[in-house]
C-alpha cells in the first residue's frame, strides 16, 4: 500500500490523503474540506479505480473561474504517487 497526504492548491479542500494498493488501486481517499457532499461523492466513486483511469476522468477539471478543481488537484495527487 501507498498512502499520501497531498496538499492542494487553489481548492476549498486544504489537503487530500489517498491509499493505492500495491497495483495501483484507489483504496481510500478522504478530502480535508471542500464541498463536502461533492468530495465523499468523488471518493465513493473512484474506491476501486486504477489511478491511471481516475486521472484521465479528472484531470483538466476546473470550478467556477478557478484553473483547478478538488477533483484536478486529486488527479494531481493520484499522478505524485505513481
Amino acid at each position: 500500500m501507498k498512502t499520501l497526504s497531498f496538499q492542494t492548491q487553489g481548492t476549498c479542500a486544504k489537503f487530500i490523503n489517498v491509499t493505492l494498493t500495491d497495483d495501483g488501486v484507489v483504496e481510500d481517499v478522504e478530502f480535508a474540506g471542500g464541498c463536502n457532499g461533492n468530495t465523499k461523492g468523488i471518493a465513493s466513486l473512484v474506491r476501486g479505480m486504477k489511478a491511471e483511469d481516475v486521472i484521465k476522468r479528472l484531470e483538466g477539471i476546473t470550478c467556477g473561474m478557478k484553473t483547478t478543481s478538488c477533483p484536478n488537484q486529486f488527479a494531481q495527487a493520484l499522478k505524485q504517487m505513481l
